[in-house]
Parts: C-alpha cells; structure tokens; sequence
C-alpha cells in the first residue's frame, strides 16, 4: 500500500542506536497511525554496520525501507530521499527520537489536510518542553535570533530534526536548496517562506541526547558560512515561480489509500 506519509532518518554510524529507534517508531505509529506510513533509514556513508542492521530491518519490517548514499552529509541523505519518495507527505526526524513521539501527528495533519505546506518542530514555541543545558540553550535561541537579524526568517527554531514537507512543495524548493549537511534544514525554510510557502509550527517536548555527536562549534562555522551565501544568492533565486507553482497546485486534501 502506498505511504501518506514518508518518515526518513538519516543516520551515520548509529549502529548502537539505528535498531531501538527503528523499531520504537514502527510500534508507535502502528498503534496510533490513521493511515499508511513508511520509514526510510538514509544512511550517509556509515563506516560501521549501521547499513547491516538498516538491511536486516527493511527485510524483517514491511514498513521500514533502507536505502545507501556513498557520499556523507545528513542533507544530502534527506534530500535523496525526499524527491525519490512516492509518499504526498514528506518528513524526517533524528535517530535519537530526542523529540517525543506524540507530536508526530500533529506535525504532519496540517499537511495532509492541505493546511500548510511545511511543517516543523520548534523548541522555542509557547507550550514546548525542552530539557538540555544552557549552553546548548543560548546557541539555540542566539542562531534563531541571527537568523532573524540577517535572513528575516519568520519561524522560530530552524535546526530542531523534526520536520515535514508536502511533496508538491519539496520538488519546488529541494532542487534550490545547496547544502548538504546541518545548514540543509535553515536552507528549506528560508526558501520555503520566501517563495510563501504556508508553515506551520508544534511546540514539542524535546530532551537533549548527552551522546550526541553533533560537533558543536563546526556547525556553527558551517551555518555563518551557510547564511553568508544565502544572502548573496537569495535575490539570483526564482522564488516568485515557485509561488505561483504551488498556488497554482494548490493545497488539494491528501487522499488516505
């Protein structure tokens, strides 16, 4: 049967944790998901046996795919996997599951119903509970607020990795999108609001990993650098074409199979 909704998690040598996630998000929908769903691991060069286990997964789970990038980069991963998807509804989340389950529906609703166009998860909304230190707090809050400052971005957290995106709107503004790694996401939005794109945004509970392996100070070198050219490139953009494509398209029900 084909999926609503697509839910791919990028992975890089998560071979200790790729398996428990997996199989607690292929129980979880299978209680409280009203239609079809898959799961697609995107693996992004592993180096151990994360691919191994992404296998014997897709063998074993009808719903759980796995598919293989010779080249690393977590925004590489999702955008190979986005535009290769036959799923109307688009979505990802990191394979710590840091961010609850629960607002998983809701992320995805507005896009189905044909409310929004783009979904995410946001750590800085009224109503979100996040547990993480305050380091990690402040960059948080200071890299939104830069983004304000310099892209003028309307939404309030670009890197929590608890996102969605109707296919319609991923095929217009995927083929823009340049980065391939942590900027990937900042990247979609900003895209994705200038070309008026309707975004819709859940406060989640979030709980930082203590594992993870998120190199702190190179992606924040990676994102200045990342929203230095945008700034240059976003006026060369054809964003106004990609707004009348997607009004032209408009924002049909998705039909449940």
């Amino acid at each position: 049967m084909k999926p609503v909704v697509d839910i791919v998690i990028p992975v890089y040598n998560e071979a200790a944790d790729v398996e428990n996630s997996v199989r607690r998000l292929r129980d979880y929908l299978r209680a409280v998901s009203p239609f079809p769903f898959r799961i697609t691991i995107a693996d992004n060069a592993s180096t151990d046996d994360t691919p191994l286990i992404a296998g014997r997964l897709a063998v074993e789970l009808p719903e759980v795919t796995a598919v293989y990038l010779a080249q690393k980069g977590r925004g590489r991963a999702l955008k190979y996997t986005w535009l290769n998807s036959d799923a109307p509804v688009l979505a990802y989340m990191d394979v710590d599951l840091s961010t609850d389950l629960a607002a998983l529906l809701p992320l995805v609703a507005p896009l189905i119903s044909g409310h929004s166009d783009v979904a995410i998860g946001s750590r800085l909304r009224r109503g979100s509970r996040v547990v993480r230190g305050p380091k990690r707090e402040f960059i948080s809050r200071s890299y939104n607020l830069l983004l304000r400052a310099t892209l003028g971005a309307k939404f309030t957290d670009a890197q929590c990795g608890f996102k969605a995106i109707r296919a319609g709107a991923a095929r217009a503004v995927l083929p823009m999108v340049q980065d391939t790694n942590w900027f990937f996401d900042t990247e979609l939005l900003v895209l994705a609001e200038r070309a008026g794109l309707r975004t819709h945004e859940v406060p989640v509970d979030w709980v930082d990993d203590p594992n993870s392996k998120v190199d702190i100070v190179a992606t924040a070198r990676e994102d200045l650098r990342g929203i230095a050219r945008l700034r240059r490139t976003l006026p060369t953009l054809p964003l106004a074409d990609v707004r009348t494509r997607i009004q032209f398209e408009g924002g049909a029900r998705v039909r449940a199979a």
